[in-house]
């Protein structure tokens, strides 16, 4: 439940659930970590999010199996000799560092409930996958990235926007960039 202090503040007084998607965004942009926690919705009509929906929905059809667990939903989920392998789907390589921490997430999340797994990143248009596995660094990485994302959530702004290479096809491009 939110609490407002005497200068009227609203200070979280529970811990947020910090989501995959929240861990994709993170390793991307923290502007748009705070944008999303904070319901601002990113531009609906936008070529590339449609085609990530299409992509989703439309690959890898035989082996589907999205999964809900707790916070989690995972786009695959298999055994192969007796190993659980979730995987996630992406149109591109192009954020494979945020792809990776997303699914290392997922896998830590498991591990938290007693089930090791391992992960696989799918590109089905560039018809690549990357095998992940959860180890000592990456679980540490993973737990700093989640106290800043919640950091970032009790901010009252967000964070200023930043250039970066990815600002081109954001969907939040005109929220950051557009003149005043």
């Amino acid at each position: 439940m939110d609490d407002v202090n005497r200068k009227g503040v609203i200070s979280l007084s529970y811990v947020m659930d910090v989501t995959g998607t929240h861990v994709w965004y993170y390793f991307i942009c923290k502007r748009e970590v705070w944008l999303l926690i904070h319901n601002i919705a990113a531009d609906q009509d936008d070529e590339n999010l449609d085609l990530g929906r299409f992509i989703n929905e439309h690959t890898y059809e035989r082996n589907k199996k999205e999964v809900l667990i707790g916070n989690i939903k995972v786009d695959r989920v298999r055994k192969e000799r007796g190993q659980l392998i979730i995987g996630e789907v992406k149109k591109s390589s192009r954020y494979l560092e945020s792809a990776r921490y997303q699914l290392l997430y997922y896998l830590q999340t498991l591990r938290k409930m007693g089930i090791n797994a391992s992960g696989e990143l799918l590109f089905p248009e560039e018809k690549k996958t990357e095998a992940v596995y959860l180890d000592e660094e990456s679980d540490q990485r993973l737990k700093e990235a989640v106290e800043d994302i919640r950091q970032i959530a009790r901010q009252q702004i967000p964070p200023d926007p930043k250039k970066i290479k990815f600002c081109r096809r954001c969907a939040y491009r005109e929220y950051c960039w557009a003149e005043g």
